[in-house]
């Protein structure tokens, strides 16, 4: 491979990617390579990342636990704050157990080939994660991926999937689209053809249900028998990490095979005692969650006629996950640019991350944004726009 000749190459579609570096705490305005934005680019849902109080939990959690694990779990590395913590993520989903891990990537990762292997069969969304994507590959198992939520592709596949076991994948909300995996009817299936069912739900997870409670409470769900759900830490919770919570009986088994938890270090403990803090502020979080919620609706309010003049598409999500859906590579681009120039800070998404022709600005809304806040960038698009 010629890589001065990839590269070039994606630079010439418009697919190159460089990271912005922050000299500032995580929120709605931040110093990006040393330039002060108002950001819509980040999932830290309910505006925790740097809520004083998980800051103050972290720190007392340093002094009492030190910086540092120091080795895995199963060799010194599973201190107190570690056992706390999954016995709180498991109650507060309503599981019988939960496994924490260092990222939801590892979770992933971790969860899927110890449930399916060679000669079982994985059906999974078409949109989903990378991480699930790189989990069935890791697997060994055979794939199957079914058109974007399409229950009537999957039930075919689980019908015609043969013997071995059948696993379904899904993301609960879809990263960039926003939209919210019909979990009910996947539960259904799962039940019908005997199959398993781990929902990621990342995105979920701290925003959606009853006190923040994920996706699965949010469809009347719960992660028992053949139903886990991964959720992660870094996001609405604040800090970092994940976790997957489900039967006991199945955690079990995870704690046995799990690589990815297994052959790893620990997470310092003082992560696991931050998000002991950030649990009581999920359940406590509803007037969070329903300025989020006005935040959403405002924005939405605000962009449906600019939509109109511009031809420009917002897909439907009631997430703070808001796709403004351009199209071309550097028309998206140029647009991202021009925002930014402007003081504001809405990434542009391109393929492979979202399919061909539908490059996007990914606008995502946070419990600390202000309605202000939300006008100055409709304020922004309009002027743009003209």
């Amino acid at each position: 491979m010629n890589i001065q000749k990839e590269l070039a190459a994606l630079a010439e579609a418009g697919l190159l990617r460089r990271p912005a570096s922050a000299d500032s705490c995580c929120g709605p305005e931040m110093i990006l390579d040393g330039r002060p934005l108002l950001a819509f680019a980040s999932n830290d849902y309910l505006g925790l990342a740097a809520d004083p109080r998980l800051i103050e939990a972290t720190i007392a959690a340093a002094r009492r636990w030190g910086v540092g694990a120091g080795a895995s779990h199963f060799l010194g590395g599973h201190f107190r704050p570690h056992q706390e913590l999954e016995e709180q993520l498991a109650a507060f989903v309503g599981a019988e157990r939960a496994l924490f891990f260092s990222t939801g990537y590892m979770a992933n990762l971790g969860v899927v080939p110890a449930l399916a292997g060679r000669g079982d069969t994985i059906c999974a969304d078409r949109l989903n994660h990378a991480s699930l994507i790189d989990a069935v590959r890791l697997s060994g198992a055979n794939s199957r991926r079914y058109p974007h939520v399409d229950m009537v592709t999957l039930e075919k596949q689980l019908a015609a999937s043969g013997t071995g076991q059948r696993l379904i994948l899904t993301d609960s909300v879809f990263s960039m689209d926003g939209d919210i995996a019909p979990l009910a009817e996947l539960a259904a299936l799962t039940e019908r053809h005997d199959a398993w069912l781990v929902v990621d739900d990342a995105h979920g997870f701290g925003v959606l249900g009853p006190n923040g409670r994920g996706a699965l409470a949010h469809c009347g769900l719960k992660p028992t028998g053949r139903l886990l759900v991964m959720g992660t830490l870094g996001k609405a919770a604040g800090v970092a990490g994940a976790f997957v919570a489900g039967d006991g009986l199945v955690i079990e088994w995870l704690t046995q095979k799990a690589r990815t938890a297994i052959f790893t270090t620990a997470a310092p403990p003082m992560l696991a005692a931050a998000l002991l803090e950030s649990l009581k502020l999920i359940e406590a979080g509803d007037d969070r969650r329903a300025h989020l919620q006005s935040l959403i609706a405002r924005l939405r309010t605000g962009l449906a006629p600019l939509c109109t003049r511009t031809g420009w598409l917002l897909l439907p999500s009631i997430t703070p996950i808001q796709p403004l859906v351009i199209g071309a590579n550097h028309a998206t681009v140029a647009l991202a640019e021009a925002l930014k120039a402007r003081g504001v800070w809405a990434p542009a998404i391109r393929p492979p991350t979202v399919p061909e022709g539908q490059a996007r600005l990914r606008i995502s809304l946070s419990a600390a944004h202000s309605e202000a806040q939300v006008d100055r960038l409709l304020e922004v698009l309009a002027d743009i726009a003209q």
